[in-house]
């Protein structure tokens, strides 16, 4: 039976590079505690308490380029740490980040929990934190480069806002690095809607979004609003390259019973479309997902949901209970508009037996896909590569979809090129689509060394 020895509570994780998990922090006994889960059958989590330097609870994990993970942040840690995989005894490098302390909220109401990081091609870090951000070099701790501040409020934990990187062409010699923030909600939004407060407000949550061009030296954000406000969802990168923004509420921040109004709606946001055509809504849910919900893409292209509970305990309406948002166990799943049925004829099957697998970087590897008779046209179709992101308080760390330069499609055969360093793909697994005409196949593991 797979158990913890200390609290994973508010913690961060990710896979490392031979696909055992590994997760970080926590509160009470799990604020230093390194865990290690290894993919085997009967396997148990290893553990070590007092594996880190600081307290990580509410911290975020990044992958490096050379396989090593990135801790950045947590509550009253002003700094960031770099530890290795796959190992419980190390001697821990730490580093100052006054980015930390200068975004740190009066109160105790920090505003820049679960920072947004973001591994760049140059093997520097995005670092975003509440309002502010900054290109950072792990390896000594120094900027950069200070970027310009995004006005709107704050974005991290608690307002809790939504990032990601957009998708990286690699069929361009010189592609786009660009960053997508939106919503969460003015700086004293938390204090206002807190518990203990004689008369709680609910602020509306924010609708902005800011977009910010890294390749360009001087750019600044450029802002477009979501069709609804929206504070503590998720934001996931499609196997297409479009992103999905579901979960979350319309008023409030995260913590216990801080928010009101879920936003049920789920929004599709495609990247190259012209700015004012970019958002689609879709679907909606009966079933609010507000704090402590989740999300993450699957192989087969649907998007897994899951959680939901703004309380501090188990509140389920089965037991009589009566309150505004219960506790929700319910797992649903939704499907992208690319799997609607009269998409299917569009889509392809990748057939895992006859792919490459083992990728190397920078080298070419076949994919074979079906069926035989199908006629696809090499300027119909896209190779992505996804990385499977650890999702925790609307933040989906570690996440990033390559579209892989491709070479050659002939008879079923595509030719494509792995990512050509680890900069761009750190070691490790991934989800690798082919895309037919906007319709993605489902989705095979493949490794990068």
């Amino acid at each position: 039976m797979n158990q913890v020895d200390s609290s994973p509570w508010c913690s961060s994780g990710g896979l490392s590079r031979n696909g055992s998990l590994i997760s970080t922090g926590g509160d009470k006994d799990g604020l230093k505690s390194v865990r290690i889960l290894k993919p085997c059958e009967d396997c148990d989590f290893e553990e070590n308490k007092r594996a880190l330097f600081a307290n990580r609870w509410y911290a975020t994990q990044h992958t490096l380029d050379d396989g090593n993970f990135i801790l950045v942040g947590g509550r009253n840690s002003y700094n960031y740490e770099i530890v290795p995989p796959d190992t419980l005894q190390f001697t821990p490098q730490l580093f100052e980040l006054a980015l930390l302390e200068d975004t740190n909220d009066d109160a105790g109401r920090e505003n820049n929990l679960y920072p947004f990081v973001n591994l760049l091609p140059d093997g520097n870090l995005f670092v975003f934190a509440n309002h502010k951000s900054i290109i950072l070099d792990p390896g000594t701790g120094k900027t950069v480069r200070p970027l310009p501040d995004l006005p709107g409020g704050s974005r991290n934990y608690p307002a809790s806002g939504m990032s990601a990187l957009l998708p990286i062409d690699l069929n361009k010699d010189n592609p786009n690095i660009e960053i997508l923030v939106c919503g969460g909600n003015t700086r004293d939004a938390y204090i206002l809607s807190d518990l203990q407060q004689p008369q709680r407000t609910f602020v509306e949550a924010a609708r902005d979004c800011g977009r910010l061009n890294l390749n360009v030296k001087g750019a600044d954000w450029e802002k477009e609003d979501m069709p609804t406000p929206r504070v503590m969802g998720d934001m996931l990168v499609l196997p297409t390259g479009d992103l999905l923004m579901l979960n979350g509420a319309k008023a409030g921040t995260s913590a216990w019973d801080a928010a009101d109004e879920p936003n049920l709606t789920p929004v599709l946001y495609s990247p190259y479309k012209e700015k004012g055509y970019r958002f689609q809504e879709l679907a909606p849910s009966a079933i609010p997902r507000m704090y402590h919900s989740c999300s993450a893409v699957l192989p087969d292209g649907k998007i897994l949901v899951a959680g939901s509970n703004t309380n501090a305990f188990y509140k389920l309406e089965k037991y009589g209970d009566d309150f505004k948002f219960p506790t929700e166990l319910r797992v649903e799943k939704f499907s992208p508009p690319y799997l609607a049925p009269e998409m299917e004829i569009n889509r392809v099957k990748i057939l895992n037996a006859e792919s490459e697998k083992e990728l190397k970087y920078g080298v070419e590897f076949d994919l074979v896909i079906g069926p035989r008779d199908v006629n696809v046209k090499q300027n119909e179709i896209r190779v992505t590569m996804y990385s499977p992101p650890f999702t925790t308080h609307g933040y989906s760390m570690n996440q990033r979809l390559l579209i892989l330069k491709l070479v050659s499609v002939q008879n079923g055969r595509i030719k494509v090129v792995a990512p050509p360093t680890a900069r761009l793909a750190p070691p490790g697994h991934y989800l690798l689509f082919v895309v037919h005409r906007e319709v993605p196949s489902r989705g095979i593991w493949v490794h990068i060394e």
